[in-house]
């Protein structure tokens, strides 16, 4: 049985089991968390300062602050957010009424609203307390209120420690489920907005470098934003180093076609995925079967050829057990691979300092992963791994040992070629076979 939705066909099985699951993840959160509880005296408690920029509309209300409506404007905004104390990594504590309880949940410690030039200037301060001057952009996906982004990027922030300044972009998502049509408008609304916010943060000359995380439908705004930005300017400026991409919710063809069109000089690209996430098989049914480019095997043609020619770094996390029914959020629920976010935001832009610490993250990620899940076995790290020095091969191969004695290892002959070649990126794979769990 089908029903419509607009002019679109979905299945009502499908739309059952997905609202299903939905609903489970969301059952006893509270709303309207926008009004700040003082946080001041209680002991442990972490404030992130989170920088807004958002095509959202202003709400009346001050506990919603932004609503899922489209706004001609960017609205600006500097809000803090408290983790408390008692934290695990990789959730988020919700409350489950508001006022929330700093001791346990996150909680809203202040806002601020902006416009563009206090923006400035209150990046300007967050600048000034740190030593790399390099801002994260996080670009949220689909059926994400405003608390939701916000908050979802407060505890990436929190438990990757990463080195930069959290500037979080959100777009008018309804936060409703069947709302997919809507959400996916607002997002092609919404890509000349951030590539302006992006275009700000590379002229700004205090702001060294800037890094994007873009999760599922906000990895088409921010593609498109950086495929915009690419044809104004000749190319996606420099300044703009590293891009991941987390569960992508795009076309695989399209996506293609985007990279193409950023030209050779194109940012670093790191990509999440994950052949067991539900949303996107959801997605993939809507739009007539087509593929996603969070959901595909990197280990198969034609994408392999692709991945490789594009000079992308896979991540590979089907075999990581999710933290959500619909396995759409690994990228932000393991704390082994939020850390390995972290790392990537540390290696700064230069190719063989990120490449020698890939090479070690990879191995540390794999045995982060062992360890806090013992079912799991392992998880495949698919390249092209930018593996360009003998440092970062040795790294990555003495960390792999270490975890899964007999991982697949190139022949060396391949690697001393790579190394005749000088500092150019070499693509190499490093895939993990499964070992089988003991049974007691």
């Amino acid at each position: 049985m089908c029903i419509r939705v607009g002019p679109w066909r979905i299945g009502a099985c499908a739309i059952f089991l997905v609202a299903t699951l939905d609903l489970a993840g969301c059952a006893g959160r509270a709303t309207g968390l926008m009004v700040p509880v003082l946080v001041e005296g209680v002991p442990g408690v972490t404030v992130i300062p989170v920088l807004v920029a958002t095509t959202r509309r202003n709400s009346t209300d001050d506990a919603t602050l932004f609503t899922g409506d489209r706004s001609r404007q960017i609205s600006y905004a500097e809000i803090g957010v408290s983790v408390p104390p008692d934290h695990k990594p990789g959730a988020i504590e919700w409350p489950t009424e508001v006022p929330g309880d700093p001791n346990h949940q996150f909680v809203t410690a202040s806002v601020t609203r902006l416009d563009s030039e206090s923006f400035k200037s209150a990046l300007h301060r967050e600048i000034a307390h740190r030593k790399q001057k390099r801002v994260l952009v996080f670009v949220h996906g689909y059926n994400n209120q405003f608390d939701d982004a916000l908050y979802r990027f407060a505890q990436i922030e929190k438990d990757s420690e990463a080195p930069s300044i959290p500037v979080l972009f959100t777009w008018p998502s309804r936060g409703k489920l069947l709302a997919y049509p809507y959400d996916r408008e607002s997002a092609n609304y919404s890509r000349s907005a951030l590539e302006k916010v992006l275009q700000a943060l590379v002229d700004d000359p205090q702001v060294k470098e800037v890094a994007v995380l873009a999760h599922s439908m906000g990895n088409w705004v921010a593609l498109e934003a950086l495929r915009q930005m690419a044809i104004r300017h000749g190319s996606v400026p420099a300044k703009i180093a590293n891009v991941m991409l987390a569960a992508p919710d795009v076309d695989i063809e399209v996506a293609r076609t985007q990279a193409e069109d950023m030209g050779p000089r194109r940012p670093h690209f790191t990509l999440f995925v994950s052949q067991d996430d539900k949303a996107l098989a959801f997605s993939s049914k809507f739009w007539g079967g087509t593929a996603r480019l969070g959901s595909i095997n990197p280990e198969q043609e034609p994408y392999r050829s692709a991945l490789e020619r594009l000079q992308v770094t896979v991540i590979d996390l089907t075999k990581l057990k999710g933290g959500d029914s619909l396995n759409h959020g690994k990228f932000a629920e393991s704390p082994e691979v939020v850390r390995f976010i972290g790392t990537e935001l540390a290696s700064g832009p230069d190719i063989t300092t990120r490449s020698a610490g890939l090479g070690g993250q990879l191995g540390g990620l794999v045995a982060g992963v062992t360890e806090s899940a013992g079912h799991i076995a392992t998880v495949a790290i698919s390249a092209p791994i930018l593996v360009v020095d003998p440092q970062s091969r040795e790294a990555l191969s003495d960390n792999l040992r270490s975890v899964v004695p007999g991982a697949n290892e190139e022949p060396a002959s391949d690697l001393t070629d790579a190394d005749e070649l000088g500092p150019v990126v070499a693509p190499r794979r490093a895939k993990l076979n499964p070992a089988k769990p003991s049974v007691n």
